[in-house]
């Protein structure tokens, strides 16, 4: 009966047409159960199988199982359908429980995997998008398989899931077994279910790796690296396979990461390999884990005692053994991932020791060091070498923020090394005889990091600065930097960018440098950079600078504005060094104040200097009167006062500040006053004045129309303050009233005022005189604020002062109010007594233009009457005869009137001021002859009658 049952499987289950035909011999049907019965048809439906694995009856049939799994992979050797993934998953796992007892079924599954490198099989269009979330399941279960502990079987689940990314880019090379197209179908030999199998399509691509990236597959096969410790040939799969899934998607590295899979890689990557190659991949990994996930997680991983002594003992293995190109980049691979280790805990470093070997290695071949690692280094000058020594230097400047670094910085004389390096090739001639000679090239980009790292350890170092003579290096390559020796720059790394060709590098880290040293304020080190001409030299170079430019760049900005920041280091509180500065410098500061804001938003650092131009005013002028005279003369004042006409609000600040430190000087009141704006014509309290109705206005003060105040009791007090106010009244809280002195320009030019005076100040308009009376009565109104903000703190905490407390709480803020308004009442009396002037302005107006019509009113008429007697004859001798008439009746008058002694008559009279009585004793009077008065009256209304013609007068 078993013979008869094998044949009859062995029959349904080949591609062989049988022909039906009446059996002549009864057949005795073996006894099996239903699940194999069902099983043994034509279609093998999955879900029979999967009741054949699963139901007990059936458990001890292994070999039955076997050979109906390997039936099913059998017919299923192009692919997998999309639709029956779900139910090949769960005949896998059903496989991988069974695998621990019966080898059999790890052979099924490593068919099963060989089957599922190739691209997975629809039937239709949407059955990707239908069978999405079966697909990830699957992947996720073959990740799983890596449980099996047979090699073979997580041999073959590594190199199915690589597959899957060479399939992607040639699929064509991947399917049917290798072979370039599909075998030709046998139809003799074809059943119903074989026909089916040609119309699937494979699935797209990258398919399966987009589904993959949504799996936890990377994370799987990545937990399951502790399993393989026993079987290092498949860890070294699963490496290379790792590498290429964190290499080719982010939410790969992601799950690795949440994996801690930096951590792990990092502490699995010095096991024994005499091929290097597990700490190669291992080294690709965390760089891809590095670039494409989160930087900020992989350095946390990375952060703990164990990950720095594996890194330690990596790189020194690579550095003394390594020898071949692949070695020295996963060398420097590994600098650059304790570059990042140091820049999250440095401290872990100098306690794992490897701080100390990477200082001695980074100060080779400078230094002659004990240190038995240095003594096994070579070094050649190689590109790599070159990159090696830069990280060295890098990581130099992260070990710095840790003071423990410090220290092993001062035993190993980093600073030594440091000034050795950038000495300018001309000094760079002592060279240790084991050192490796660098080209120019190589030694111009040491030279420019040498410098970026100075800028930085050398403020923490002076002591070793100074005993080094850090301040002669630095001037001496200065001095070589503004030289006019042909020196023609070929380094091309980041800290040449912007000086390629010529010095223009050097000189911007060696500025850098300078300013970085003296802005600390040490005495000694100040003094011996003044007494060896520091400020000279850089005016000098300054103003080179200056003469040669044509369109500026940044680099050229940011070391102007460097140089005027070390001089006002050197000058700040030292009158001696403000007199070395003198009139060169003043003519400097002019010069660049002249050049004004209009560069300010460029985006190259105009305003970086203007600030410091600012700044050198105030510590580099004034306090010297020799300065401050000479800077006056130049006319530094009005140039400020332009500035702060035309200049952005950001610097107002600065501004007001320099000219109330000026104003110290008694010369500076008469260079303000005759200040005029070139275009409007306003002075410099109208100035000062626009600005306060500015600030008030962007602080949001109650203001009416005419800029009086609108509420006595909110005088000088915005919104914006009432706020800051409420969320500041808290018993720790700093006072809002004061602070906001220390924020905005009220304070600044109330000072001013109080310098200038509030009285005679010329040029001021009725508004100016109205914001005048606000200004000179700042100070008490402050004062008011503060006493209302403490009356409200004491009631938000509910504190209730004593009665006197209270007394005084109360009169102090019913004075503030009534300053507010008698100030509100002298405004209105202004405005009032400016109304009236100018309705009185106007009444003259109208009066003179009355005049003026009137007047072309009579030249009308005298005209007209000129045309009358020129163009009418009987009007000409009309007016004729009544001149005859008036000449004879005054000559006939005359005749009757006897001649007599000319009369007098008082035409002036005037009081003497010792005069009291009446009368004439105290009276001046002037003698004049007195016409008659008819000829006086004619005489008058002839020559008005002319005058109003515009004729001219008739001789008698």
């Amino acid at each position: 009966m078993a013979g008869v049952q094998c044949s009859t499987f062995s029959k349904m289950d080949s591609c062989e047409v049988v022909a039906k035909r009446k059996a002549d011999v009864a057949v005795v049907k073996p006894r099996v159960s239903d699940h194999v019965e069902q099983v043994c048809c034509k279609t093998l439906d999955l879900s029979k199988v999967i009741r054949l694995l699963e139901d007990p009856l059936t458990t001890s049939m292994q070999d039955r199982h076997v050979f109906v799994l390997k039936k099913v992979l059998r017919r299923r050797h192009a692919g997998f359908l999309l639709r029956e993934l779900a139910s090949i998953s769960r005949i896998l796992d059903a496989c991988a429980e069974k695998a621990k007892d019966h080898a059999g079924y790890s052979a099924v599954l490593c068919e099963a995997l060989q089957i599922c490198r190739l691209p997975f099989l629809k039937e239709r269009v949407s059955d990707e998008l239908i069978y999405a979330q079966d697909v990830k399941r699957f992947l996720s279960h073959m990740g799983y398989l890596m449980r099996v502990p047979d090699g073979e079987v997580r041999r073959q689940v590594v190199e199915s899931v690589k597959s899957f990314y060479i399939c992607c880019v040639a699929p064509s090379k991947h399917t049917h077994h290798g072979t370039g197209r599909p075998p030709k179908p046998k139809w003799r030999t074809l059943n119903s279910y074989d026909r089916l199998l040609l119309r699937p399509q494979p699935t797209s691509p990258g398919y399966r790796l987009q589904l993959l990236e949504r799996s936890d597959l990377a994370q799987t096969l990545f937990l399951s690296m502790a399993a393989l410790e026993e079987q290092p040939a498949i860890k070294l799969l699963l490496l290379q396979t790792l590498q290429i899934l964190s290499s080719s998607s982010d939410m790969n590295c992601a799950l690795m990461l949440s994996a801690r899979g930096a951590e792990t890689i990092c502490l699995h990557m010095n096991q024994h390999d005499p091929s290097r190659r597990i700490l190669f991949h291992s080294s690709e990994i965390l760089w891809n884990l590095l670039e494409r996930g989160s930087k900020a997680e992989v350095a946390t991983q990375l952060s703990s005692m164990e990950c720095a002594i594996s890194l330690k003992e990596a790189f020194l293995d690579l550095l003394l053994n390594g020898f071949r190109h692949a070695d020295i980049q996963v060398r420097n691979d590994l600098l650059v991932l304790t570059t990042l280790f140091a820049d999250n805990s440095s401290s872990l470093l100098v306690e794992s020791f490897f701080a100390k070997q990477l200082i001695a290695i980074g100060t080779f071949p400078e230094l002659k060091s004990s240190n038995p690692v240095v003594a096994k280094l070579k070094l050649s000058c190689s590109m790599e070498d070159l990159q090696m020594k830069k990280l060295l230097l890098n990581l130099l400047l992260l070990m710095a923020k840790d003071s423990a670094a410090i220290q092993i910085f001062k035993e190993e004389q980093v600073m030594l090394a440091l000034l050795t390096l950038i000495k300018p090739p001309a000094a760079a001639t002592e060279v240790p005889p084991r050192s490796c000679h660098w080209s120019s090239v190589q030694q111009e980009e040491l030279q420019l990091h040498a410098l970026a790292v100075l800028a930085t350890v050398a403020p923490l170092m002076l002591d070793q600065y100074m005993s080094c003579y850090g301040n002669v290096v630095l001037l001496h390559l200065l001095d070589w930097c503004s030289s006019r020796d042909a020196f023609f720059g070929q380094g091309h790394g980041f800290h040449a960018t912007g000086g390629r060709g010529g010095k223009k590098a050097h000189m911007r880290y060696c500025i850098r440098l300078m300013r970085s040293v003296t802005s600390l304020a040490e005495k000694t080190l100040n003094q011996d950079l003044c007494d060896q001409g520091t400020i000279h030299l850089l005016l000098g170079l300054l103003m080179q600078m200056e003469a040669s430019r044509g369109e500026e760049d940044a680099v050229t900005v940011e070391m102007k504005s460097d140089m005027q920041l070390i001089m006002c280091a050197l000058c700040e509180g030292d009158v001696h060094r403000k007199e070395l500065f003198g009139c060169e410098g003043v003519e400097m500061v002019v010069h660049f104040l002249r050049r004004g804001s209009g560069m300010f938003y460029s985006g190259l650092g105009h305003n970086k200097l203007l600030l410091s131009t600012l700044l050198s005013v105030r510590l580099c002028i004034v306090g010297c009167y020799t300065t401050e005279d000479y800077f006056l003369s130049r006319e530094g004042a009005k140039v400020l006062l332009d500035l702060l006409s035309s200049s952005p609000k950001c610097v107002h600040g600065v501004i007001l500040a320099t000219l109330l430190e000026l104003f110290d000087n008694l010369n500076t009141l008469p260079h303000v006053l005759s200040w005029r704006h070139g275009r409007s014509g306003r002075t410099a309290p109208g100035l000062l004045l626009h600005v306060w109705r500015r600030e008030e206005a962007e602080l949001g003060v109650g203001r009416n129309q005419c800029g009086g105040i609108e509420d006595p009791k909110q005088s000088v007090l915005g919104h914006r303050q009432l706020e800051e106010a409420e969320l500041t009244s808290t018993p720790n809280a700093p006072s809002a009233a004061v602070l906001e002195i220390q924020e905005n320009l009220l304070a600044k030019i109330y000072l001013i005022f109080c310098k200038m005076g509030f009285q005679d100040l010329p040029g001021l308009s009725v508004k100016d005189q109205v914001t005048l009376c606000i200004v000179k009565r700042y100070l008490d109104f402050k004062v008011g604020e503060v006493w209302d903000e403490i009356g409200r703190e004491l009631s938000l905490e509910g504190v209730r002062p004593v009665t006197p407390d209270q007394e005084t709480l109360r009169v102090a803020r019913q004075v503030a109010r009534r300053t507010a308004e008698a100030v509100a009442a002298e405004q209105e009396d202004g405005l009032r007594w400016e109304a009236e002037t100018a309705g009185r302005e106007e009444e003259l107006a109208y009066e003179e233009m009355k005049s003026h019509w009137k007047q072309r009113q009579l030249t009308a008429k005298s005209w007209s009457d000129f045309v009358c007697r020129t163009s009418n004859y009987d009007t000409l001798k009309e007016i004729k005869e009544q001149r005859h008439k008036y000449a004879e009746m005054i000559r006939t008058h005359n005749q009757d009137v006897a001649p007599r002694p000319e009369e007098l008559f008082v035409s002036q009279v005037m009081v003497s001021e010792d005069s009291v009585a009446a009368g004439t004793a105290g009276i001046k009077m002037a003698k004049i002859p007195v016409m008659a008065a008819a000829h006086k009256e004619v005489l008058l209304s002839e020559r008005e009658r002319l005058r109003s013609r515009n004729t001219l007068p008739v001789k008698d």
